[in-house]
C-alpha cells in the first residue's frame, strides 16, 4: 500500500445512484437454514422467497394479536 494516493483527478459521486436498493446479507442459524431450505425444495422456490413469506405471515399474525 502506498503512503499517499493522488485523488486530485477524482470525481465525487461518480457511482452514486439516488434510487439504489441495497440487499443486506442475513445469516441464519444452521437449524433455521435447514428448515427454510427444506420448505424451499418442497415448494420449488428459493430460500429468500420462503424467508420473506415467513416474515409476512408473522407480520399478519402480530397484527391480529394486537
Amino acid at each position: 500500500m502506498k503512503k499517499e494516493y493522488d485523488f486530485s483527478k477524482g470525481e465525487s459521486g461518480k457511482f452514486y445512484c439516488k434510487d439504489a436498493e441495497h440487499n443486506l446479507p442475513i445469516y441464519l442459524d444452521a437449524d433455521n437454514l435447514l428448515f427454510v431450505t427444506k420448505i424451499a425444495r418442497r415448494k420449488k422456490s428459493n430460500i429468500s422467497e420462503v424467508v420473506n413469506d415467513l416474515i409476512r405471515s408473522e407480520k399478519r399474525l402480530s397484527r391480529i394479536r394486537e
